[in-house]
């Protein structure tokens, strides 16, 4: 089987987890592992990984998604907010619905990844100005919760969920 695993990384959090994945499946054909691209060749199975901006993939990973027809995908993610297996199926809703109808989803993997420092003096000055805003201390509390991730356990449960989603594409 030939396998794409093809990422959009804005921070390097994403790529962390392609390189585990890409380390767990040594054994498979990889033709391709890299950013998003136009040069991605035909694949058995795309493993698609984005960052997630304001509850959305990259507009670029979306892209190549949406451009996919007749294959079996699994896409990979990761988010400074949000880690309840709830938001995770939200994220996966929302880019299958502007996915083609022929493509096949095998499954989802979504582990935090930390967010740049700027994002935490944002939330600390707006907190200063708003110091009873709930919205904020969480947005904080999440920011202070995403900075070890991912991390080995994350890089780990990305390789296995990469072998059962080669499992199923099978």
């Amino acid at each position: 089987m030939n396998i794409a695993i093809v990422y959009a990384s804005q921070t390097g959090n994403t790529e962390k987890l392609a390189g585990a994945i890409r380390k767990a499946l040594a054994n498979e054909t990889i033709v391709y592992f890299g950013a998003v691209s136009e040069s991605v060749p035909q694949a058995d199975l795309y493993l698609v990984g984005s960052g997630i901006y304001k509850g959305e993939f990259r507009e670029d990973a979306a892209a190549f998604v949406q451009k996919l027809k007749n294959r079996k995908l699994a896409c990979f993610a990761t988010a400074g907010y949000g880690g309840s297996e709830e938001y995770a199926q939200a994220l996966l809703e929302r880019l299958k619905a502007k996915m083609d109808s022929s493509t096949e989803v095998l499954g989802f993997f979504f582990c935090l990844g930390k967010m740049a420092a700027q994002v935490r003096e944002r939330y600390v000055q707006l907190l200063t100005q708003n110091p009873d805003d709930a919205r904020l201390k969480i947005s904080l509390k999440n920011f202070d919760e995403a900075l070890s991730h991912p991390d080995d356990a994350d890089l780990q449960h990305a390789g296995r969920w990469a072998g059962e989603m080669v499992l199923k594409a099978v």
